[in-house]
């Protein structure tokens, strides 16, 4: 026997404006995260995107058909209540930086990485403040302290929303500051994606495409385009 689906009840989703921030309201009856937390949105432009979400909704409530419900629901079930030991994980790829980590050889690659990551090192010196320094090969060699603690401050300077975002960003880059590039849109978000697999591409580029990892890069990107927008919907108006 199948399990019981929860069917679309209302007519309307709409926005509410309310004490610390916006709320979507199903015709009269409040949305509430899983852990039954009111869903309170910091802005009224992701209020309005995750509104539509609901809207879109037709018969049986698809929630894979619902990213922005789901990290807003993130947000305030998981990272709100462990704020400190989220943004510290995600500090913590500062010390091991996917742009910091370059080959030893072919030439070809090495060049590339300097001529495609060094800006956006240069990027994170000019806007965060430090700027972490590249090593050869993949042994690891800890980064200026004092470079990683201006960091972490900026990390745990973000509020649950954007950390709930910004968690995508750093995890799938596997880099802090391709995460922050992207979140203070720095370069195109597309365009920090393909940063980020710079090592994939040039091997695809020499043997060929692999057609599972290929459709797996898709399904990441996906998730990095979505954590982009939902960083940028934290801070809209």
């Amino acid at each position: 026997m199948s399990a019981w689906k929860a069917k679309r009840f209302w007519k309307e989703a709409a926005v509410d404006e309310c004490k610390g921030g916006y709320s979507i309201r199903l015709d009269l009856r409040l949305v509430k995260t899983p852990a039954k937390r009111e869903l309170v949105l910091p802005t009224r432009s992701m209020a309005e995107v995750i509104a539509a979400e609901w809207d879109a909704q037709e018969g049986e409530i698809n929630p894979h058909l619902m990213p922005a419900t789901r990290t807003a629901n993130a947000a305030i079930d998981k990272v709100s209540i462990q704020h400190a030991e989220v943004a510290e994980m995600l500090a913590a790829y500062g010390d091991s930086d996917l742009l910091c980590y370059r080959a030893q050889s072919p030439e070809e690659l090495v060049a590339r990485q300097a001529e495609v990551w060094d800006p956006l090192l240069d990027w994170g010196a000019a806007t965060l403040g430090p700027r972490l320094e590249p090593r050869t090969g993949v042994i690891h060699a800890p980064q200026d302290a004092e470079a990683l603690m201006q960091l972490r401050h900026q990390t745990h300077a973000l509020n649950a929303f954007e950390l709930a975002a910004f968690h995508d960003l750093v995890s799938l880059s596997g880099s802090l500051i391709l995460g922050f590039a992207a979140a203070y849109q720095a370069r195109p978000t597309e365009e920090i994606w393909d940063i980020s697999r710079l090592d994939e591409i040039w091997q695809a580029e020499q043997w060929g495409k692999d057609d599972e990892a290929e459709a797996l890069a898709a399904i990441k990107k996906e998730s990095f385009l979505h954590a982009a927008r939902m960083f940028t919907l934290c801070r809209a108006v």
